[in-house]
C-alpha cells in the first residue's frame, strides 16, 4: 500500500546556514506580497470601473491566479522587483507562489459553494514577524547522508540534523521511500525540515481484527475504551498556564516592535519572545506525543474504532471549558486515527452527531430525555444500571457499531436492544482500508476518499457534548 508520509528532523545551523535560510524565507514572503498586490490591485480596479457604469467587456483584462501563471508573471517583473533574485533559489520564490495561488483558490472554491466547512477569506500579506518562515524544495539535490546526522537541500548545502536521520534513511536504502520534496521550517525557536514522501507500506492486520471498541472523547478523561480503559488528560496547558502568563507578563513589559512608528524591538523583548515560543512548542510536543502514543495503540489493537463526530468549533465557544477542550486535542486525535487505522487494516467508524451516546442505557437502551452535564454518574431508572457516563457512552458506541454491521448482513443484533435512536444503525461512516489491500473490508460501508478522510452524514447541527 503506498501512501504519502511525512518525516520531520529538527536541525543543528550553523549562523550562515541560518542567514541561507532566512534570506530563501524572505524571498518566499517577498514573492507572495508582490504577487498578491498585483492580484489585488487588478480586482479594485475592475471594481472601480464597475461602480463608474463601464461595461463588462471594456474592464481591466483579469489576470489568472494559477501557480504557473504567477510564475510568469514573477519570472517577468523579477529583476526590477528582486534584482538579487539570483542569490536565493528559484523554489523559495515558487514557494511563495504556491502559497498564494492555493489561497486564492480556497477562496474563490468557499465563495462560490465548491468548498465546503466554513468560509475562507481573502488572503492576507504576510509580515516578517508574523509568519513563520519557511521554503519548499521540490526539485534539486534533496538528500539523506548515509551517517544519518546530515541532509542536503539545494543551495542550502549540507545542513546537520539534530536527530538521527535512520527511520527515513532505512527505507530510502530499502527502496521503500522516496523523497518527493522537503519543507525546512522555524517553529519554536528551533528549525525543521520534513520530508514527504511516498512509502511502500507492508499490509498490516490489528492484534485484535474481530474486536471493536468505543471510544468517548472528553476532558476529564481524553478518551474512555467500552473495554473500561480510562485514558488521563494530564492537562498539560492547565498546569503551565502559570509559567506561560508569567512569560507573557515578562514579554509584555519589553519595549516591542511598533509598525506606525517603525520601532525596532529591543534585545530583551527578543529573548522574552524566544522563551515563551519555546514554552508554547513544549507543550504542543507534549501532547503531540500523547496523542500519537494514544492512536497508535488503538489503531494496532482494534479491528473496528468507533469514534464520534464532535463539533469541537463549536464546542470551543464555551468560554467555561475551551482552555480544556482545545488542550485535549480533539480533533488531532480524530485525524490521527483516521489514517492510522488504513496503514493497520482496520476500520474507523464515525457515530451521527446527534446519536444520543451518553443519554442511553448501555444495559437495556432506553434513553433518558435531559442529562445535565454535571451528572458523571449514568443511572437507568428503568434497570436500574449505574455507571460512569463515559464509560456508558463508550458501550453504546461499540454496540452501535455490531447494529449497524449485522442489519447490513441481515442477522439479527447479538445484544438484542432494540431502543428507539435518532440515528440509525445506517448513520454511520466508516474509514476502512483502501481497495486492493489484502483482507479488506466486506461489510459495504463507504471507503475514505483519499486515504485519511472521512465523510460525515449530519453537519447541519451542533451537539454540546464532552
Amino acid at each position: 500500500m503506498k501512501v504519502i508520509q511525512a518525516y520531520r528532523f529538527a536541525l543543528d545551523l550553523t549562523p550562515a546556514q541560518h542567514r541561507a535560510v532566512l534570506a530563501h524565507a524572505g524571498a518566499a514572503r517577498l514573492a507572495y506580497n508582490w504577487s498578491l498586490a498585483r492580484v489585488k490591485a487588478v480586482m479594485d480596479q475592475r471594481a472601480a470601473e464597475r461602480s463608474y457604469g463601464i461595461s463588462e467587456e471594456e474592464l481591466t483584462p483579469p489576470i489568472m491566479w494559477s501557480l504557473p501563471a504567477l510564475r510568469r508573471a514573477w519570472n517577468a517583473a523579477k529583476a526590477e522587483v528582486a534584482p538579487w533574485w539570483k542569490q536565493c533559489s528559484k523554489e523559495a520564490y515558487n514557494t511563495g507562489l504556491d502559497a498564494l495561488a492555493r489561497g486564492l483558490k480556497n477562496w474563490a472554491d468557499s465563495r462560490s459553494g465548491k468548498r465546503a466547512g466554513r468560509r475562507i477569506g481573502f488572503p492576507r500579506f504576510k509580515a516578517r514577524r508574523r509568519s513563520a518562515p519557511t521554503v519548499r524544495f521540490t526539485t534539486g539535490t534533496i538528500r539523506v547522508e548515509a551517517d544519518r546526522q546530515h541532509v542536503v537541500l539545494p543551495r542550502l548545502g549540507r545542513l546537520k540534523s539534530h536527530e538521527s536521520t535512520r527511520k527515513l534513511a532505512r527505507r530510502i536504502e530499502s527502496g521503500t521511500a522516496r523523497i518527493l520534496s522537503a519543507t525546512v521550517r522555524s517553529a519554536g525557536g528551533r528549525w525543521y525540515v520534513a520530508f514527504t514522501c511516498e512509502v511502500q507500506r507492508v499490509d498490516r492486520m490489528p492484534h485484535r481484527p474481530d474486536t471493536t471498541v468505543g471510544v468517548d472523547l472528553g476532558v476529564k478523561h481524553l478518551a474512555v475504551l467500552s473495554t473500561g480503559e480510562m485514558v488521563p488528560n494530564p492537562q498539560d496547558l492547565g498546569d503551565a498556564s502559570r509559567r506561560t502568563r508569567r512569560l507573557a507578563r515578562c514579554l509584555s513589559r519589553r519595549v516591542g516592535p511598533d509598525t506606525r512608528s517603525g520601532r525596532r524591538p529591543s534585545n530583551r523583548w527578543e529573548r522574552a519572545r524566544r522563551r515563551l515560543a519555546r514554552a508554547h512548542a513544549r507543550l504542543a510536543n507534549l501532547r503531540r506525543d500523547r496523542l500519537h502514543k494514544l492512536t497508535t495503540r488503538l489503531a494496532c489493537e482494534y479491528g473496528k474504532i468507533v469514534v464520534e463526530d464532535l463539533n469541537v468549533a463549536g464546542m470551543l465557544r464555551n468560554r467555561s471549558l475551551a482552555r480544556s477542550i482545545a488542550g485535549a486535542g480533539l480533533a488531532e486525535l480524530r485525524r490521527q486515527l483516521a489514517y492510522k487505522t488504513i496503514w493497520n487494516g482496520g476500520q474507523l467508524i464515525v457515530a451521527d452527531r446527534w446519536y444520543p451516546s451518553s443519554k442511553t442505557c448501555s444495559g437495556c437502551g432506553t434513553v433518558k430525555a435531559k442529562l445535565a452535564l454535571s451528572e458523571r454518574t449514568y443511572t437507568c431508572a428503568a434497570c436500574g444500571l449505574s455507571l460512569d457516563r463515559d464509560l456508558n457512552a463508550a458501550r453504546n458506541l461499540a454496540a452501535l457499531a455490531r447494529e449497524a454491521f449485522d442489519a447490513r448482513s441481515g442477522r439479527e443484533s447479538p445484544n438484542g436492544r432494540g431502543a428507539d435512536r435518532k440515528t440509525s444503525p445506517e448513520g454511520l461512516v466508516a474509514v476502512k482500508r483502501q481497495p486492493g489491500t489484502a483482507n479488506a473490508d466486506k461489510t459495504g460501508t463507504v471507503p475514505s476518499q483519499g486515504g485519511t478522510s472521512d465523510q460525515m452524514l449530519s453537519t447541519h447541527h451542533e451537539r454540546r457534548r464532552l
